[in-house]
C-alpha cells in the first residue's frame, strides 16, 4: 500500500513491540532518551573532529576512517536507501502516540541516526577496541531511542545497524589501500632521491 506517507509496510510484532515500549515510559527514561537522539545535532561537528585528526600521524588512520565511514553511510542510507524504499514512520501512521521530539520528514528504513552512530562507533572498534566498545555502547543507546521514540521500527534499527558496520569496513579497507598506496610511493621517491644522489657522487 502505497500513499503520500510513503509505503506502509511492517511486521505485526514490530507494532506491537513499539507499543509496548510506550508503557515503559517515565520521565527519567524520557530525558535519557531524548539526550541520546539529539546527539545527532553534534554530527557536524564531529566530522570536523575527524578531518582535524587526519592532520596529525598519530591519528590518522582512525581520523581517516571515521571520515570516510561517515561519508559512505551517508550516501548509501539518505542518498541511496531511504529515497528508494520510501518506508512510512510509526509516527506517521499512528499520529495520535504522543511523541517527545519532533516528528522526523524522511523516510523511515533505514534508521540514519543508527547508521551514522554504527559507522563511527565501527570505524573507531577496528582501530581501538578499548575505546570503540564504549562508542558502541551509546550507538546502541541511540539506536534504542528511536524505538522508544517511535520514530523508527526495529527493522529500521537493524538495517542501519547493517550499514553502519558495512559502511565502517569500507572506510577501514579504504584507508588501509591508501595507506599502503602512499607508503610505496613514499618508498619510490626515497629510492629515487638515493639513486640520483649517487649517480651525482
Amino acid at each position: 500500500m502505497i500513499d503520500q506517507m510513503g509505503t506502509i509496510f511492517y511486521f505485526t510484532w514490530e507494532l506491537d513491540f513499539l507499543h509496548w515500549l510506550q508503557g515503559i515510559h517515565n520521565p527519567i527514561l524520557d530525558k535519557i532518551m531524548i539526550t541520546a537522539t539529539n546527539l545527532e545535532d553534534y554530527v557536524l561537528i564531529l566530522l570536523l573532529i575527524f578531518i582535524g585528526l587526519t592532520v596529525f600521524p598519530r591519528s590518522r588512520k582512525i581520523g581517516g576512517t571515521l571520515l570516510v565511514a561517515t561519508i559512505v553511510c551517508f550516501l548509501i542510507v539518505n542518498v541511496g536507501m531511504k529515497p528508494f524504499i520510501t518506508r512510512c514512520r510509526p509516527c506517521w501512521l499512528e499520529p495520535s502516540v504522543k511523541l517527545l521530539v519532533n516528528a522526523p520528514h524522511s523516510f523511515s528504513f533505514p534508521s540514519g541516526h543508527t547508521n551514522a552512530f554504527f559507522a563511527m562507533a565501527t570505524a573507531v572498534f577496528l582501530r581501538n577496541k578499548k575505546i570503540g566498545i564504549p562508542c558502541l555502547a551509546i550507538a546502541s543507546l541511540i539506536a534504542f531511542s528511536r524505538l522508544y521514540l517511535f520514530v523508527h521500527w526495529p527493522t529500521d534499527v537493524l538495517g542501519g545497524i547493517v550499514t553502519g558496520i558495512v559502511s565502517a569496513i569500507i572506510g577501514y579497507m579504504a584507508i588501509e589501500a591508501l595507506s599502503k598506496l602512499f607508503g610505496r610511493i613514499k618508498k619510490r621517491i626515497k629510492e629515487k632521491k638515493y639513486e640520483n644522489k649517487f649517480e651525482i657522487n
